[in-house]
């Protein structure tokens, strides 16, 4: 029988499990599907699971109350990127709707590549100040900024000027080492058991910061398809259900609020790219509480239609937002 961990109410604890047992017990789930998520976990893995139990971890739910009465979406646009943030944010009933004092905060931008601002592949470092200011002056506790970066961390925070950034608001820059990851029930369609950076069981709120790029294999890369971010593992290897292993990450990591980067957009040869020809000027915050409509909404700046897009209708089918983002509550302003 389970134990339930009595000092971490999102940790549950299965039996001792020798590494073969553990194997056999995963070989007995059928399909792709088990293959993927099992192999995601021990390939990655350097812990011993023959000489301790597997603790698989579930994500909270970060999510606040809905409230008919205010938005769901906020489009700014504007050149003063944290004056943008503000005004999306409070449009949606401002920063105390979503941080209390004491909080800890984890935000979770884009910072996959060894790239510069200017290339576009990771989320602005002018967006990472601003929100983690805003967080702090809330009366957030700890905002911690992360990210399981494809390049080489380090660089990836150096160049990209997100270090920097979160040092400047007051933040704090948290790369996950090959021990810092936990086994995860992700209860997905593709993914199941998956190694997830043990940040986000450590905080009280999440706050996705993604931005608008083209992807070569899904088209775009936006709000749910930053949630790769969160895994370690062979994450190549879903590539091969690309879409359904994006609404399995949507469907697992409900945030408390999402603002995306749409002020450079990588328009082509993504998601890395390097040409700052590929990349225009959008000059545009929009933050919102559903990352359906979200993703829906800036598929504009790309020149695509959802149904280019089969992550969103699965998503939709899975209740996690709608995609006629018409249909919502959505303001639109201007700032500066």
């Amino acid at each position: 029988m389970a134990r339930r961990s009595t000092t971490n109410p999102v940790l549950e604890t299965e039996p001792l499990l020798s590494r073969r047992a553990f194997l056999g017990r995963a070989a007995g789930l059928t399909g792709v599907a088990a293959g993927l998520a099992v192999g995601g976990y021990v390939v990655y893995s350097d812990q011993p699971i023959r000489q301790g139990a597997v603790q698989v971890a579930r994500f909270k739910d970060f999510r606040v109350a809905p409230d008919p009465l205010r938005p769901v979406m906020a489009v700014v646009r504007g050149t003063r990127v944290e004056a943008m943030v503000q005004e999306s944010v409070g449009k949606l009933g401002g920063v105390a709707r979503f941080i209390q004092r004491g909080d800890r905060v984890l935000l979770k931008p884009n910072v996959g590549w060894d790239r510069q601002p200017e290339q576009a592949a990771n989320t602005g470092p002018e967006l990472v100040e601003a929100m983690v200011r805003i967080c702090r002056e809330a009366g957030a506790a700890s905002v911690w900024v992360t990210d399981v970066s494809l390049n080489d961390p380090r660089r990836c925070f150096a160049r990209s000027g997100i270090e920097a950034a979160t040092v400047a608001g007051g933040g704090q820059v948290r790369l996950p080492g090959r021990d810092d990851f936990v086994a995860t029930e992700m209860g997905g369609k593709v993914l199941k058991v998956w190694p997830v950076a043990r940040f986000f069981h450590e905080v009280d709120k999440v706050i996705n910061l993604p931005i608008v790029k083209h992807h070569s294999l899904s088209g775009c890369t936006l709000a749910m398809k930053n949630w790769y971010g969160v895994i370690g593992g062979q994450r190549n290897r879903l590539h091969q259900s690309i879409h359904d292993s994006i609404v399995d990450l949507a469907a697992a990591v409900r945030p408390t609020l999402t603002v995306m980067d749409a002020t450079r957009v990588l328009k082509r040869n993504g998601p890395t790219g390097g040409n700052p020809a590929d990349v225009a000027r959008e000059e545009t915050i929009i933050a919102s509480l559903d990352e359906v409509a979200l993703d829906s909404f800036c598929l504009s700046f790309l020149d695509l239609a959802p149904e280019a897009v089969p992550f969103l209708a699965l998503a939709e089918a899975r209740g996690l937002g709608k995609v006629a983002w018409r249909d919502l509550n959505v303001v639109r302003s201007q700032v500066g």
